[in-house]
């Protein structure tokens, strides 16, 4: 089954594909139906930014034919039309929003939904595999129930699940994603924060209990957060 990653890439391979297990996941998929349609107007913007109006009388490869110092200020005007053009699309693809690192991170919690129903500690060495890959071990006080090193935005980051009082959180440790400061969320039945980790990207903790709130999100977030021991993997 084609999973986000391979969906967005596929689509901005070929924005005009209609394989059929594009439609299937776009049907299935809320966050890449809207990057679907982000792709697409950008595609037609490109397109009609892209459409130069040809100055009348003027021809595509005059250089040959011409030795004399060259003065038709037709050719500037195309020359222009080319580069404002170019500036334009540039813009275009520069002002297309990225969806946003708490809609990837919901996004991806779909791949895994079995991840949440864990419930006894995982074995160490297991753990210690995938948070290897973040230069990072947990304080063993630390009810890990499940951990698997996952495929985000190109990078390879630890996906756990941490079992609390307050029920099972899932936490990403996103290395290769700064943020300038905390970000809450709630979007599709999870309430989450991804909380700035000073040269070490970012992690994000989301939950899914209705009772749960901004203020015991942040402290779930801070504990896990201290419990993080850097560079000791």
């Amino acid at each position: 089954m084609m999973d986000h990653e391979q969906y967005r890439r596929t689509l901005l391979a070929d924005p005009s594909s209609n394989d059929p297990e594009l439609e299937t996941h776009r049907a299935n998929c809320e966050a890449c139906r809207a990057f679907t349609v982000r792709v697409k107007n950008f595609e037609q913007r490109l397109t009609h930014a892209l459409k130069i109006n040809m100055p009348n009388g003027a021809k595509i490869l005059p250089f040959r034919a011409h030795r004399a110092p060259f003065k038709s200020t037709r050719w500037w005007a195309l020359a222009a039309s080319v580069a404002t053009a170019f500036v334009v699309a540039g813009g275009i693809w520069l002002g297309t929003p990225r969806s946003s690192l708490a809609a990837d991170v919901v996004a991806h919690m779909a791949e895994e939904p079995k991840a949440w129903n864990t419930h006894a500690a995982i074995p160490a060495p297991e753990l210690a595999a995938v948070l290897k890959r973040a230069n990072m071990t947990l304080d063993p006080k630390t009810a890990v129930s499940y951990a698997n090193a996952c495929e985000f935005r190109g990078n390879v980051v630890p996906h756990l699940v941490v079992q609390t009082p307050q029920g099972p959180v899932t936490v990403m440790v996103l290395i290769h994603e700064s943020v300038s400061k905390q970000q809450e969320f709630d979007e599709q039945g999870y309430r989450g924060t991804i909380v700035p980790v000073p040269t070490h990207g970012s992690i994000a903790v989301l939950t899914r209990t209705p009772a749960s709130n901004a203020t015991n999100v942040d402290a779930i977030a801070a504990q896990v957060r201290n419990a993080i021991v850097w560079g000791a993997s």
